[in-house]
C-alpha cells in the first residue's frame, strides 16, 4: 500500500503598491557625479501576485508587471531637471509608448527559515524590459505577519543586457552608469 503524501496549501497573495516601497537608484558619472547627484527613481505604479506555502517555502512564486511610465525621481532637483531627467528616462531609456510594461516572473525558488515566519527565499526568472528578456536572480527577505507577506532586498541589473544605450542628461554634466541597483520593501495581501 502506498500512502500519498498529503497536500499542502500554498497561500495567494495580491501585492499592495500602496504600503510598498520600490526603488531604483542610478549611479551618475561625469561632472556632477562629485556632486553625489545619483538619481533615485520611485517605481509607483505596479500589480502582481505571490504565492507562498510556509510548509514548502521552496514553492514561492512571484509574478509582478510595473507601468513603465510610473516611473518618478524623487530627489531634492530643479524642475527643469525632474522634467528632463524624467523624459529621458520615459522617451530614449525605458521607450515607454512601445514598451508599458516591466514584466518580472520567478520560475525557481530555493528557501532557508531564519526563524518563526521568517525566511531567505532565493527566487530565478525572467525579467522582461524594454523588448528584451533575461534572467535575473531575486534574494529577498520574506516575513509572514497574519494575513500580511512583507518581502524586501535589493538586486541590481545592467542596462546594456536590455538594449538601453547610455544616455546623458543636463547638457552631457550627467551621464548614469550602466548598472541600476533595485531596492524594495514589498506587502502582499493574502486572497481569500
Amino acid at each position: 500500500m502506498i500512502l500519498a503524501q498529503p497536500r499542502t496549501k500554498t497561500d495567494q497573495y495580491l501585492l499592495d503598491k500602496s504600503a510598498s516601497r520600490f526603488t531604483v537608484r542610478a549611479t551618475a558619472s561625469g561632472m556632477l557625479s562629485a556632486m553625489g547627484h545619483n538619481p533615485t527613481i520611485a517605481i509607483r505604479d505596479f500589480t502582481g501576485e505571490a504565492s507562498f506555502d510556509p510548509a514548502a517555502p521552496e514553492q514561492a512564486s512571484v509574478r509582478m508587471q510595473i507601468q513603465a511610465d510610473s516611473l518618478e525621481v524623487t530627489d531634492e532637483i530643479s524642475s527643469k531637471d525632474r522634467r528632463e531627467i524624467e523624459s529621458t528616462m520615459r522617451q530614449k531609456v525605458l521607450e515607454t509608448s512601445t514598451y508599458p510594461a516591466i514584466v518580472f516572473e520567478s520560475n525557481r525558488a530555493s528557501a532557508d527559515r531564519l526563524g518563526e515566519g521568517r525566511y531567505r527565499i532565493a527566487l530565478n526568472g525572467d525579467l522582461s524590459l524594454r523588448g528584451v528578456t533575461r534572467a535575473l536572480p531575486v534574494t529577498a527577505q520574506v516575513t509572514l505577519m497574519g494575513d500580511m507577506l512583507r518581502a524586501s532586498g535589493d538586486f541590481s541589473i545592467l542596462q546594456s543586457n536590455f538594449g538601453i544605450p547610455a544616455v546623458s542628461v543636463a547638457g552631457g554634466a550627467l551621464k548614469l552608469k550602466d548598472e541600476l541597483k533595485f531596492t524594495f520593501d514589498i506587502v502582499a495581501r493574502k486572497q481569500e
